[in-house]
């Protein structure tokens, strides 16, 4: 039965992948997330085309701007921005401590630490270092209280969605096994919904950015010709003809200003204690399957 169900969610997951890396190219949205949503699609499968056709994708021309602009898509954005990051990091990690037989409290502390790390070094303060000025120095100080919170809230709903899939699935340890890379996938799916909360939140008060419209200068939200005074040539997010491109989105370079010190504090304590509750029921999951 589950050599049925693991076979029919790859085989989605092999034609939504191919659906969202053919499809995407022609969405105004910047390259991070388009590579976002292709990687959050490799995790989730239909799931994640599902959400790229609700909530990127352009349904007519000159209307990404207008169809983004709304909340729940710019928490959207935000989210799989970190779960597309992170879970790299994660899925290494995961790969590491199956291979070298490391314990679980071990190799959930690698999964933190390289998913932090690569979500912060990476996906957040190196792809997105233009709304910083183009610092990248800038940009991993203004990011890292961000990603931090949204990590711990990911790392909630992933852990104990692994242990109860491993206990009840042994073979799914090991990576050679196609059950361990469902098993991480089902993980993620859990993961992505305890972050959306936490990045509404980082959403509604500048701390992080959701979806972005990435359009050629010379081209309006109308399709007509338009010279665009919105330039950043500091950092190009990329096209074709490697010139700057005209973005919607404001800088986050002084964002985390918005918010004090004491309000960021308390969110940060709660995230921790998110994780804490994340990992208590995990391990109340396996005294109960042990």
């Amino acid at each position: 039965m589950l050599d049925g169900v693991m076979l029919l969610w790859f085989l989605l997951t092999a034609l939504s992948l191919l659906f969202v890396v053919v499809d995407i190219r022609t969405t105004p949205a910047s390259p991070v997330l388009k590579w976002g949503f292709i990687l959050l699609t490799a995790y989730t499968g239909p799931l994640g085309a599902f959400l790229y056709v609700l909530g990127c994708r352009e349904p007519l021309p000159g209307l990404h701007e207008r169809y983004i602009a709304t909340r729940w898509r710019q928490v959207l954005g935000s989210t799989m921005h970190c779960v597309a990051g992170d879970g790299l990091g994660i899925l290494t990690g995961a790969v590491i401590a199956s291979l070298f037989h490391l314990p679980k409290v071990t190799d959930i502390a690698l999964e933190y630490a390289l998913g932090f790390g690569f979500g912060w070094s990476v996906f957040q303060a190196l792809f997105m270092r233009g709304m910083a000025g183009g610092s990248y120095m800038r940009a991993l100080s203004s990011t890292f209280f961000p990603e931090l919170l949204s990590m711990n809230c990911l790392m909630a709903g992933m852990v104990p969605a692994m242990t109860l899939a491993r206990a009840s699935t042994p073979v799914s340890r090991d990576p050679s096994e196609p059950s361990f890379w469902f098993t991480m996938s089902m993980a993620l799916l859990v993961g992505f919904i305890t972050a959306y909360p936490m990045n509404w939140w980082l959403v509604s008060r500048h701390m992080k950015h959701g979806m972005m419209t990435v359009r050629p200068p010379d081209v309006s939200a109308g399709g007509g010709a338009h010279k665009s005074s919105n330039i950043d040539d500091t950092h190009s997010l990329g096209g074709p003809s490697g010139v700057a491109q005209r973005k919607t989105t404001p800088s986050i370079d002084d964002d985390a200003k918005s918010v004090s010190n004491s309000v960021l504090a308390w969110m940060t304590i709660l995230s921790f204690l998110v994780l804490g509750l994340g990992l208590s029921i995990a391990i109340g999951l396996q005294a109960i399957a042990y």
